[in-house]
């Protein structure tokens, strides 16, 4: 058995998300957002590291990381789970983050996702954009409501990953799930031909430069459902980097062609529970309305809050709003809250007048 299968067993056992290996430090766990020692195991130098990352790396990965320094790929430990690579060199030597890919797809029930958000499987075409910081639980949610459109409607599905992380089944659905690199030249090049492959659902995993974006974008316009990832956390920001990401003189034709595509974006954020057992979800909603598409066309974005906070019935909130009923559930703490607010001001207003209610306890 390779070695680092037993970090592998340990990140899994202990509820950790990920394993931090770096020269010389003591392997460590992430867990609850928070970076811990794993026990009994020593400082590792960098020929130790080497030989422990080396084990599980193929003769062509070994190779591209020793010429780029960089490495991403999947690797699975039967019984145990998934796991998303990165071999990095860093300073001190050979380092790696492997992110746990539960084998299990979690249901959108079990994860306790808003209704807004379990509507999203039930469109048939547009862009829809799942947003957040790194280590947010943006995969976690598009693969529930993937696996929902896989148990319940006949469709072809076609992921585009690097690397692939949620593999699955066929259920109604059939799948191809495709890897950049090993299956596809680029998420662009991939997406190219998506349409061609008839194509009802596409999911991009990164939206992360212009050609992707304005491919996506024409997808969702052709007729296709495209889920998207993006590093943005909020409705408004992500609006604006999607038109930011083109030229000036194309920024107003891309407004008309998104009002017309985007049909919902969901930012997501991950924060300790009050119990410290444990992480929970808040998330900012936004969907499609006719005053949306004029807002985009328009560019005034500041309006957004206007469109979200008058459409409460329809399942849409700010991420404020969110944090403050979280807190009045009892699920995270004021201080938590605050600390990601958006507009801390506002929220610290909101906050009194939850504590002058009694729904809150004072701080």
């Amino acid at each position: 058995m390779a070695r680092i299968h037993q970090l592998f067993r340990y990140l899994k056992d202990s509820g950790g998300s990920d394993l931090h290996l770096a020269t010389p430090l003591v392997p460590r766990v992430r867990r609850r957002g928070e970076l811990e020692d794993i026990p009994d195991w020593q400082a590792l130098d960098n020929d130790s590291m080497r030989q422990l990352l080396r084990e599980i790396a193929s003769d062509e990965q070994w190779a591209e990381y020793e010429s780029c320094g960089d490495l991403d790929f999947a690797y699975g430990l039967e019984g145990v789970a998934r796991f998303r690579a990165n071999y990095l060199r860093q300073e001190n030597g050979a380092a790696a983050v492997f992110r746990i890919i539960p084998e299990k797809i979690l249901t959108l029930e079990e994860l306790g996702i808003p209704k807004a958000i379990e509507g999203l499987a039930e469109l048939n075409q547009g862009l829809v954009l799942v947003t957040g910081p790194t280590g947010s639980g943006k995969s976690t949610t598009l693969a529930a409501i993937i696996d929902r459109i896989n148990a319940t409607q006949s469709k072809h599905i076609v992921t585009i990953e690097d690397p692939v992380e949620f593999v699955h089944p066929n259920k109604r659905c059939v799948f191809s799930q495709r890897e950049v690199g090993k299956d596809a030249a680029s998420f662009a090049d991939a997406l190219k031909v998506a349409v061609r492959q008839d194509a009802d659902v596409v999911l991009v995993g990164e939206m992360r430069d212009l050609e992707t974006i304005s491919l996506a974008i024409t997808a969702a316009e052709m007729g296709a459902l495209v889920f998207g990832t993006l590093h943005t956390n909020s409705a408004a920001k992500t609006i604006d980097r999607l038109i930011d990401a083109f030229p000036a003189e194309e920024q107003s034709q891309v407004r008309t062609t998104l009002a017309e595509s985007l049909t919902g974006v969901v930012s997501q954020l991950l924060l300790k529970t009050a119990d410290g057992k444990g992480r929970c979800a808040v998330h900012e909603i936004l969907l499609r309305t006719r005053g949306l598409a004029n807002i985009i066309r328009e560019g005034n974005t500041p309006m957004l809050q206007s469109i979200i906070q008058g459409n409460r019935a329809m399942g849409m909130c700010m991420m404020d709003d969110s944090l403050l009923e979280m807190v009045e559930a009892g699920k995270i703490t004021a201080e938590d809250a605050y600390m990601k607010a958006a507009d801390k001001g506002r929220f610290e207003s909101m906050l009194r007048q939850a504590e002058a209610s009694g729904s809150v306890p004072p701080s």
